[in-house]
């Protein structure tokens, strides 16, 4: 069996039928219209999305964090729901803070890791307000929310000086799809001396790391710049041979309660299959 086939019979023995939906897409010429389906199996009716779409986020609630990621399913399919999308800013609205950002986490008494605590008086936060106002303004989605968290965006940047990765990895979201390329690319250059810091160039390192890949995701990306072409050549072998003997890919972050293992797994086989495919290990 080859790479695909490896996948695909994990993902089937394994997975949430959310990550099936985004193989079947990806690889086997499926219908967007049922990821689309899938995403809206977590929504709730003030548009924002819980129920372990976020899957170290346990409870039904909604949660800035899982909007994020139901907008990232959405753009893989290559265009948002309007319908889904009028429901997140409503919620967004809803859960804004008085800079224009949303906060990291709302207060919760629902199951979820122990590393997810709101912070002290719930703070507008880059992560996600960054990833989800790029995934919108990539998607040309206008309205007052997004002018609000655009500008919480560039007011936040200015004052970063050590960021960590999850902000990074937010950051860059929002820089990769802002229209004032400009701006952006000056901002980028910047923040980018400070990259270095939170990358993790072992592939076989432990806890919760990020390699280059993580931040370089497709060819196209601002971080792409940072890494020399040998330094991803190696760390696309290295993503190459960690396919599990089970077909899938593991995490080396921390699993703290025993079903979100096979479910960050079935995100991460996934999102490790368009990697490869982005960069030319696995035909278009």
């Amino acid at each position: 069996m080859d790479t695909l086939d490896r996948a695909e019979a994990f993902l089937w023995t394994n997975a949430r039928l959310l990550d099936r939906r985004r193989f079947e897409l990806h690889f086997r010429g499926g219908d967007p219209a049922r990821v689309i389906d899938a995403v809206r199996g977590y929504v709730n009716a003030d548009g924002g999305f819980g129920h372990a779409l976020e899957p170290d986020l346990r409870g039904p609630e909604s949660q800035p964090v899982p909007v994020e990621v139901a907008l990232a399913v959405m753009d893989e399919t290559g265009a948002l729901d309007e319908e889904l999308v009028a429901g997140c800013l409503r919620y967004l609205e809803s859960i804004s803070r008085a800079d224009g950002g949303v906060p990291w986490l709302l207060p919760t008494s629902s199951p979820r890791a122990p590393w997810w605590e709101p912070a002290t008086g719930l703070p507008g936060s880059l992560n996600p307000t960054a990833s989800i106002a790029g995934l919108l303004l990539k998607h040309g989605v206008r309205h007052p929310w997004v002018d609000r968290a655009t500008d919480f965006c560039w007011s936040a940047l200015g004052e970063v000086s050590e960021p960590e990765a999850y902000d990074v990895l937010a950051v860059l979201k929002f820089l990769d799809h802002v229209p004032d390329r400009a701006r952006a690319e000056a901002v980028w250059a910047t923040l980018s001396a400070a990259v270095p810091s939170v990358v993790d160039a072992d592939p076989e390192a432990e806890g919760d790391t990020h390699g280059p890949l993580d931040f370089a995701t497709h060819p196209g990306s601002l971080a792409r710049s940072l890494f020399a072409d040998d330094v991803i050549e190696g760390q696309l072998d290295a993503l190459e041979q960690r396919q599990k003997p089970d077909g899938g890919w593991d995490f080396s972050f921390p699993s703290w309660t025993p079903i979100t293992r096979p479910e960050w797994r079935g995100w991460v086989t996934v999102g490790s299959l368009l990697t490869l495919r982005a960069y030319g290990r696995l035909a278009p």
